[in-house]
C-alpha cells in the first residue's frame, strides 16, 4: 500500500480510507477481469488470478486495520491529556471544547473498525463465490 494517512482530521482521515477500499468497492469487475470465462479457461490460470486478488485484498485489510488501530491509539492518547487537562481547569471553555471534539473524533474512528468488518465480509463472501471452483482460501 502506497497511501500515508494523518489522523489529526478525521474528515481527511475517511477520505483515505475511501480510497484505499477501492478494490473492496470494485470487488465484481475485479473479479470479472481476473477470472475467465469458460471460453478462456486454457488461456488464463485463474487460481493464480484468484490467489493474487486474495493477497491484495488481504493486504488492504491489514493496512487500513493498521492504520485505523494507530489512529484511535493516538486519539485516546490526545483525550486522556485533555481530561487531565480539563481535569485541572474547568473552566477552561478551549480545554473542553476540544476534549469533546476528540471524543467525537475517537468514536468514529472507532466505529470505522466495524465499518472495516462490513466491507470485508461483503467482499470475502463475493471472493469465495466466484473464486472456489479454482482454489481454497482458508483465511478468508
Amino acid at each position: 500500500m502506497n497511501f500515508k494517512y494523518e489522523c489529526a482530521d478525521f474528515s481527511q482521515f475517511q477520505e483515505q480510507l475511501k480510497k484505499m477500499r477501492d478494490l473492496d468497492d470494485k470487488i465484481i469487475y475485479a473479479l470479472n477481469t481476473s477470472i475467465p470465462t469458460e471460453s478462456f479457461r486454457g488461456q488464463v490460470n485463474a487460481e493464480v488470478k484468484c490467489r493474487e486478488l486474495h493477497d491484495q485484498l488481504e493486504s488492504g485489510y491489514n493496512y487500513r486495520q493498521e492504520a485505523i488501530k494507530k489512529c484511535i491509539v493516538l486519539c485516546a492518547d490526545t483525550v486522556k491529556t485533555l481530561k487531565d487537562k480539563r481535569e485541572e481547569n474547568r473552566e477552561d471553555v478551549a480545554v473542553n471544547k476540544s476534549f469533546k471534539s476528540e471524543q467525537r473524533k475517537l468514536r468514529l474512528l472507532q466505529s470505522e473498525l466495524s465499518v472495516e468488518d462490513i466491507i470485508r465480509e461483503r467482499t470475502q463472501k463475493t471472493f469465495r463465490e466466484r473464486c472456489r471452483l479454482f482454489s481454497r482460501f482458508d483465511s478468508m
